[in-house]
């Protein structure tokens, strides 16, 4: 095979996926770019096939675990406190006392070392996501799962319950659908509307605003236009946010002590700011639910929306500043098509910009880790919980972002912290059983790619696992 043929499907793999895995650069050499768009094509592409929760009834089960620890804890109060005042009936007490502490280690699932159960929903869902990235052909449609979860992020410090079933339900039935549609399923999920406090807003003017002396939250509205759609700097004013927050009045869920509808979406009339709204120069009329659907609609024709979704993108694959004709070619697309993502993407991997032969991003924490566990084959001998462990070491906690505007993929954001990864790396090195000698690693995960001095380097190393510590640590490894 011609060696630029060979430079392009390394560099394909590690820009559009998750790095190789063994024999991949071989197996898409011959159309690089034609593997990579095979991907888009796959029927459901981007669904999981799990037995898992929804979010609602992820929602309803937490509650009622957390319900029923706060009830036990009340009867431990109560049995030290007869412990204390009778002490002829302190041994029944202490007998009770373990009684109960022992019940309180309940409500697990089996074979999840009896973790509490938020943090089992978290763990399971945790590895359908790697699983997902880890086993992909190539981790084109995997990386776009990632991106959009985390352009339009929520956190599991706040609602854990629903971050795992979140990305499945609202990210990625929509990852090749229409930006418009993903946009409203993600404005209307009970997770968004929850981490971003729209299910405390109601109108100042509505029936419940005036029996409760209550009004608006605004976070919704001002992370909509600022970070989802049109981006910072784009011509909105506060004047518009307070009214795009009146249309999203009413937008909220039952809460999760319902026990049958508890964590869905509802859209409650009585919190519903009564009246016309104007966002943006453009009045909407109040047709309830309909008022706030519209606004989103038109928010995704906004040409500023193009461009935030257009640059950001752009950056996220190719480089922290991409090239400006690559983000007018996807803006255009974004415009021409209606913001069909599919197309978007098409329009990304078949620009001769996005296949610059300059590797400057450097790979986030969790895009590393998968591309480590890619090159040693080793997602069953490293536990879920271990991966997540070292993500978190890392700065980049699973579902876990800071802020609404997420984890950065800018290299000045985690530049600082490759010296922890080196840590993250000997370990991971010293669990796998590397059956492959260094020179196929280096083949197999970088191939024409690598330096002769990452060659010698890792040709050199005193073990299997330091050659593999070694090069999932090289520049050429790093970066995409």
């Amino acid at each position: 095979m011609p060696p630029r043929a060979q430079e392009a499907a390394a560099l394909g793999l590690h820009r559009f996926g998750f790095g190789p895995r063994r024999d991949s650069i071989a197996a898409i050499a011959a159309d690089p770019r034609g593997a990579v768009l095979a991907e888009l094509d796959r029927p459901q592409a981007a669904r999981v096939v799990v037995d898992l929760p929804s979010s609602a009834k992820a929602a309803r089960a937490i509650f009622d675990f957390q319900a029923a620890q706060r009830a036990k804890q009340k009867v431990l109060l109560r049995l030290e406190k007869a412990a204390e005042a009778n002490s002829t009936q302190a041994s029944v007490a202490k007998q009770g006392l373990a009684a109960v502490s022992a019940d309180m280690q309940m409500g697990q699932i089996p074979g999840q070392n009896r973790l509490p159960l938020p943090a089992q929903f978290i763990q399971n869902e945790a590895k359908v996501h790697f699983d997902a990235a880890i086993d992909a052909h190539i981790g084109f449609i995997e990386r776009l799962v990632w991106f959009w979860s985390n352009h339009f992020c929520i956190s599991a410090d706040k609602i854990p319950s629903m971050a795992g079933p979140y990305e499945r339900e609202a990210i990625r039935p929509h990852v090749l659908g229409r930006f418009g549609d993903m946009l409203q399923a993600v404005e209307s999920h009970p997770a968004m509307l929850y981490y971003l406090d729209n299910v405390e807003s109601m109108g100042p003017d509505s029936i419940a605003g005036i029996n409760r002396d209550r009004g608006l939250n605004e976070n919704l509205a001002r992370e909509t236009l600022e970070l989802h759609t049109l981006g910072v700097r784009t011509g909105y004013t506060q004047a518009d946010v307070t009214n795009f927050a009146k249309v999203l009045t009413g937008w909220t869920w039952f809460p999760a002590s319902e026990p049958l509808h508890g964590g869905e979406f509802v859209f409650n009339h009585l919190l519903h700011e009564p009246g016309d709204q104007v966002v943006l120069g453009k009045s909407y009329f109040d047709t309830g639910i309909e008022q706030g659907r519209a606004v989103l609609a038109d928010l995704t024709r906004r040409p500023a929306t193009a461009h935030h979704i257009a640059q950001k993108l752009a950056s996220h694959f190719v480089a922290d500043e991409p090239p400006p004709t690559l983000v007018g070619k996807l803006e255009r697309k974004f415009i021409d098509t209606g913001g069909d993502l599919k197309e978007l993407c098409k329009a990304l991997v078949n620009a001769d910009e996005s296949w610059t032969p300059q590797r400057t991003k450097l790979k986030p924490p969790g895009e590393w880790i998968v591309s480590v566990l890619r090159t040693a084959d080793a997602e069953a001998r490293i536990q879920i919980g271990q991966i997540m462990g070292a993500q978190a070491m890392l700065g980049q906690a699973l579902w876990r972002p800071p802020a609404p505007n997420g984890y950065s993929d800018r290299e000045s954001a985690w530049i600082d912290g490759l010296s922890r990864r080196l840590d993250i790396a000997t370990q991971f090195a010293a669990r796998l059983a590397v059956n492959a000698d260094p020179g196929a690693l280096v083949d197999s995960a970088l191939g024409p790619l690598v330096s002769s001095q990452t060659r010698d380097t890792v040709m050199h190393a005193e073990s299997r696992a330091q050659a593999l510590a070694l090069l999932v640590m090289a520049p050429e490894f790093l970066r995409s």
